[in-house]
C-alpha cells in the first residue's frame, strides 16, 4: 500500500486506487480465524491515527465479522456503520476486467487484439496496444489524471466534470516520450477508460448496464452501483480531504459529492464491505470466469520500483507485503477523492477483508500504517 503525507489540493486528483484481492479457495487445514477483539482494536487504531471513520468486514474460519469505528458524517456527528456505502475507487477495475474477460471467453474479442481494431481512431498508438496491455497497465498510455492536475482548481474541476470517456483519452494524445507498449508497467486510469469504451462497443450497452447485468444482479450486490450522478445513494460514509494540510487545527473538506465523469470506468463504483467481499469470493472461486480466464487474470507483471513485492495481473494485484512470511494476497485497492478502500483475500482463500476509510489522497503515513495493520490482523496467520 502506498502511504503518503498530507498533500496540497492540486494533488487530490493524482491517480487513484490500488490494493489486493484473492485466489481460489483451496482445501487445507481449518482456519482458526482472526481474534475479534483484535480486529476491533485495529479498526479503532485506524481512526485514532486520524481518519474520520472506518468500516470493515472480515470473513474467515470463525465466520463473518463486521465492524465500524469513528464518524461517517462530521457535520451531523453520525457514527460510521458497517453497512455504510462508500466510493470504491479502483476496485472498479476488477469489475471492468471481469466483464472484459467474460467477453473474451465468449469469443467476442481476443486478449491480444489491438485496440485499434475495435475502437478505430480513439486510442493514441492504438494499432500497437492490445487488450491485454490495457488490462495489466503495460500499454504505455499516460494517465489522464496527471493532466487534470494542471487545472487551476483540480478538485473543484473534477467535482463538476463533464468529460466524456473519449475526451479523457484525448487528454493524453499528445504526451511525448511514452514507453513502447508491453515494455513497462505504469499505472494509468486511461487504460480502463479505454476498456470501458471497448465493453460498450462490443455489447451495444452502457458499461453500467453490463456491470449490473453480469455481476451486480447475479451476485445480489444490493448496495453496489455504477453511478451517473454526483451523489452517493443510501446511508453512506461522507468523504473528506485536508485541502490545507494536516497541521494542528486544520479542518477537512467534505468532498462526498463528485462527478462520476472524472473517473468513470477507472474508479466510479459505489459499494459496501459486504458486497465487495461477496464479489471477490465469487470471482476467486471461479463463479464469474472460466478457469482459462482466471489463469489469464492471475498472470502477473511486476509493478514499478515504488511498489516492491507487488505484481499486477488483469485487473488484480498480488501483494507480498501484507503478510511477509506468507504467500501474497490478491485483490485491489481503491483510492479516490475522499475514500480509500482495500479488498484482499489470503492466498489459500480462507481469509478475506474489505476495509474502507473516509479519507483518501491526504492520508498520512500513520493512518496508512494503521490501515495496513488492520489488513494484516485479518489476513495473516502470524500477524
Amino acid at each position: 500500500m502506498s502511504h503518503r503525507k498530507a498533500v496540497a489540493a492540486s494533488a487530490l486528483l493524482a491517480a487513484a486506487l490500488l490494493v489486493p484481492a484473492a485466489t481460489p479457495a483451496m482445501a487445507a487445514a481449518p482456519d482458526a480465524g482472526a481474534d475479534r477483539a483484535a480486529l476491533q482494536q485495529a479498526l479503532d487504531a485506524t481512526v485514532a491515527a486520524g481518519v474520520p471513520g472506518a468500516v470493515a468486514e472480515v470473513r474467515d474460519g470463525r465466520g463473518v465479522w463486521r465492524g465500524s469505528s469513528g464518524t461517517a458524517d462530521l457535520a451531523s456527528g453520525r457514527a460510521a456503520h458497517a453497512g455504510d456505502r462508500f466510493r470504491a475507487g479502483s476496485v472498479t477495475k476488477t469489475f471492468v476486467a471481469t466483464v472484459v474477460l467474460q467477453l473474451v471467453a465468449d469469443g467476442r474479442v481476443k486478449l491480444d487484439d489491438d485496440i485499434e481494431r475495435q475502437l478505430p481512431g480513439v486510442v493514441p498508438n492504438g494499432a500497437h496496444i492490445t487488450v491485454r496491455q490495457l488490462l495489466n497497465h503495460t500499454s504505455g498510455l499516460a494517465n489522464y489524471t496527471d493532466v487534470l492536475l494542471g487545472k487551476h482548481d483540480p478538485v473543484r474541476d473534477a467535482q463538476k466534470a463533464t468529460y466524456t470517456p473519449r475526451q479523457l483519452i484525448a487528454l493524453v494524445a499528445d504526451i511525448p516520450n511514452r514507453p513502447a507498449p508491453g515494455t513497462t508497467w505504469e499505472y494509468s486510469n486511461t487504460n480502463y477508460v479505454v476498456l470501458g469504451l471497448l465493453v460498450e462497443h462490443i455489447t451495444g450497452q452502457s458499461l453500467a448496464h453490463e456491470i449490473d447485468h453480469r455481476i451486480v444482479r447475479p451476485l445480489h450486490l444490493k448496495a453496489t452501483s455504477f453511478p451517473t450522478s454526483p451523489s452517493v445513494p443510501g446511508q453512506h460514509l461522507h468523504g473528506y480531504e485536508w485541502l490545507e494540510g494536516r497541521g494542528t487545527g486544520a479542518a477537512p473538506t467534505d468532498l462526498t459529492e463528485f462527478s462520476p465523469a472524472a473517473y468513470w470506468a477507472a474508479g466510479t463504483l459505489i459499494s459496501t464491505t459486504h458486497d465487495l467481499n461477496t464479489f471477490y469470493k465469487a470471482l476467486l472461486d471461479g463463479r464469474l470466469l472460466p478457469d482459462r480466464m482466471m489463469k489469464e487474470m492471475r498472470t502477473l507483471h511486476p509493478m514499478d520500483a515504488k511498489r516492491p513485492n507487488r505484481s499486477y495481473g488483469l485487473g488484480l494485484e498480488s501483494n507480498g507485503t501484507t503478510c511477509p512470511s506468507e504467500k501474497p494476497v490478491v485483490g485491489h485497492t481503491g483510492e479516490v477523492v475522499g475514500y480509500q478502500t482495500f479488498s484482499f483475500t489470503s492466498a489459500d482463500g480462507k481469509r478475506q477483508i474489505t476495509l474502507s476509510v473516509n479519507t483518501g489522497l491526504t492520508m498520512t503515513d500513520a493512518e496508512g500504517t494503521a490501515a495496513t495493520k488492520m489488513l494484516s490482523t485479518a489476513l495473516c496467520r502470524t500477524a
